[in-house]
């Protein structure tokens, strides 16, 4: 039974596989200022990031939640609303940073309207702009189709093309509006057990708009109260640019409109939704393919011309080459050379463009294998694949200096970004920081550092000193500077060229985030290494090439193999992605290693007191390519396991 309330707020923030974050956040909310009592709910929808051991660690004071699924953003919400002792709830999402008097200032503005309902705050992004989901309207079937097919952008301060925004508001003005963003919801806690708690038909998405309409219903105001200003680096716990996101986004508008709208409308509001997903779902895809395979399908556009002047060039010495040749041999040579430049990042952003050589150096091989195996008559020139290999990285190069020419107006190749820090913090914090970014980061020109009592003297000083140093990246100590402090100069900061970072006291990481679509930057030392895009495409390069090899030889292999009747299905596992060759035999859910074949023993010896999740920590950690190498040659007996 639960106690009488004396608590002003409770805090709930569920989380999903963002440890980094959520640390951030709940450091912000300790820092919490006033003279209010507050509780704090973290519920983990089954994380394997370690998320909750941090906030066991480092936040004992936290009321933990651990659900042993994803249960979705209503339900666990709801499992922490049930518990609350707070006159006020505050659902909060773990990728925000608040500002140390959000809290008081939220509470104060609540007591002094009394049929106020929920309140929602001035919300930033990662690069300090502003979000315009801070405010909302009542998305009816006009105001969706608006907002759907794009007339709020066109219009975007107009109350008739841009309801969906508010666009005919100030953001700098408190007034009542229909929808609170599900990112910072605070609200009465009476309201909510007349009204109910969150409708748990709603997985993700859609639950915050069902909630502020019933408010509303209740005969409560909603409100944006711009007096305060949180920090959300969105798209962290999803990509909202993502096919899935348009999907699991636009049908929780259809169950919305199905439960509040008259069947008429509902069905007018279905028909646009429908149409609405598979035109953003098309445009998604579309764009995604465009961008990822515009500069692949280039480079095998030009290594294809390239092969085929070759032929013609043996043509004139009277060598001929069959029409299996022109039409699979070929094609098949210039695919095989970019398909491993592609598994090792080399279309990846700011990727070395020394990753070509080690391609064409994996693809040649490749190719040298299977060309030993084929027949006599299609064995037409060796001479010919070292000559194309050679076109190829060559086309490569000219290639990225022509559209530096274009993009850059620069002769030559186009140079890896470079970066140019500033840090704003004592100078004991500069040190650690300045530290901490030159054993996780490579490219860097220079680092600056700004003194708190510069700044404080002239409030000018951080955007001149980014203009006078050409500074593209500014970190800010939060040991030394206050969360509304860094929330103004994000503000303040008259440039989208910056992207900005916080460094936690004592934290051995950076982040942040700059756009929707992405999950952030992260500086960390002794970084999960695994986690890291290129580094799972060599793995998973290495289980491609080694089970190619294992087939080709497996007829002698297979007399050697231990537990033959599991090799087959090992083989065919590891081939379409299901397994790996070395990792932990896990097989829990949102695991970033498969399931794994052969474990890697060189990090225990005693196989009865084995923790296979602990395992893969520390094999993801001290991933290399050769160590894979390693750990099969050592125990390629046991393939079959």
């Amino acid at each position: 039974m639960k106690t009488e309330k004396k608590i002003d707020v409770s805090v709930i923030i569920v989380n999903y596989n963002v440890c980094y974050f959520l640390e951030q956040c709940l450091s912000s909310v300790e820092a919490s200022t006033g003279n209010i009592s507050k509780e704090v709910f973290v519920v983990d929808n089954n994380s394997v990031d370690e998320s909750m051991s941090m906030v066991a660690a480092k936040f004992p004071w936290v009321k933990r939640i651990e659900n042993k699924e994803n249960v979705g953003f209503s339900k666990a919400n709801n499992q922490a609303i049930q518990e609350a002792l707070g006159r006020y709830i505050l659902l909060l999402n773990p990728d925000t940073v608040v500002e140390e008097d959000t809290l008081v200032k939220c509470i104060e503005f609540m007591d002094s309207e009394p049929n106020a309902g929920g309140l929602g705050v001035r919300m930033l992004d990662g690069k300090g702009n502003f979000l315009p989901e801070s405010k909302r309207g009542l998305p009816s079937p006009k105001v969706a189709f608006c907002k759907i097919f794009g007339l709020s952008r066109f219009f975007k301060k107009s109350k008739k093309f841009n309801y969906y925004h508010l666009g005919h508001l100030s953001e700098f003005e408190t007034n009542k509006i229909d929808i609170l963003s599900g990112a910072f919801m605070f609200m009465r806690k009476d309201a909510l057990d007349e009204v109910g708690l969150l409708d748990e038909a709603f997985f993700m998405y859609g639950e915050d708009i069902d909630l502020s309409y019933r408010l509303q219903k209740g005969g409560y105001d909603n409100f944006y109260f711009p007096e305060t200003k949180i920090i959300h680096y969105k798209g962290e716990s999803t990509k909202k640019s993502s096919v899935n996101y348009v999907f699991v986004f636009y049908k929780a508008m259809i169950i919305f409109a199905n439960k509040h709208f008259s069947q008429k409308n509902a069905s007018i509001f279905s028909i646009a939704i429908h149409s609405a997903i598979y035109m953003r779902a098309t445009a998604a895809l579309a764009n995604r393919f465009v961008k990822q395979s515009i500069l692949p399908l280039t480079d095998f556009s030009l290594t294809l011309c390239g092969l085929l002047f070759l032929t013609h060039q043996w043509k004139i010495r009277d060598i001929h080459f069959s029409e299996i040749a022109y039409q699979i041999q070929i094609p098949l040579y210039a695919f095989i050379w970019i398909f491993f430049s592609y598994l090792l990042g080399q279309y990846d952003k700011g990727s070395s463009r020394s990753i070509v050589w080690k391609g064409s150096l994996i693809g040649t091989l490749f190719i040298l294998v299977i060309y030993a195996l084929l027949p006599k008559e299609f064995q037409f020139s060796r001479l010919f694949i070292l000559i194309g290999v050679s076109w190829y990285i060559l086309q490569f190069y000219l290639l990225r200096i022509v559209l530096n020419l274009y993009q850059n107006h620069q002769i030559g190749l186009p140079k890896p970004l470079q970066k140019r820090f500033a840090i704003i913090g004592t100078e004991s914090e500069f040190l650690r920081i300045e530290k901490l970014l030159h054993t996780t980061y490579s490219n860097i020109e220079s680092t600056h550092w700004l003194t708190i009592e510069e700044i404080n003297e002239n409030t000018n000083r951080v955007q001149e000193f980014i203009q006078i140093y050409k500074i593209n990246e500014l970190i800010f100590s939060s040991k030394d500077l206050s969360a509304k402090d860094i929330i103004g100069f994000m503000s303040a900061v008259n440039t989208q060229d910056v992207d900005f970072k916080i460094a936690q006291p004592e934290a051995e990481y950076l982040i942040g985030s700059n756009s929707i679509d992405t999950a952030g930057d992260l500086y960390i030392q002794n970084f999960n290494l695994l986690m890291r895009q290129e580094n799972r495409r060599s793995k998973r390069l290495f289980d491609i090439i080694s089970t190619i090899i294992l087939i080709l030889f497996l007829p002698i292999l297979y007399f050697f193999i231990h537990k033959k009747k599991n090799i087959k299905s090992n083989i065919w596992e590891v081939l379409t992605g299901k397994k790996t060759w070395i990792g932990a035999p896990m097989k829990r859910k949102n695991s970033y290693i498969k399931p794994g074949v052969l474990l890697p023993i060189q990090l225990s010896t005693k196989e009865d007191q084995l923790d296979y999740q602990k395992i893969n920590l520390l094999y993801a950690k001290n991933y290399s390519f050769l160590f894979d190498l390693q750990c099969m040659l050592k125990n390629w007996q046991s393939l079959g396991n």
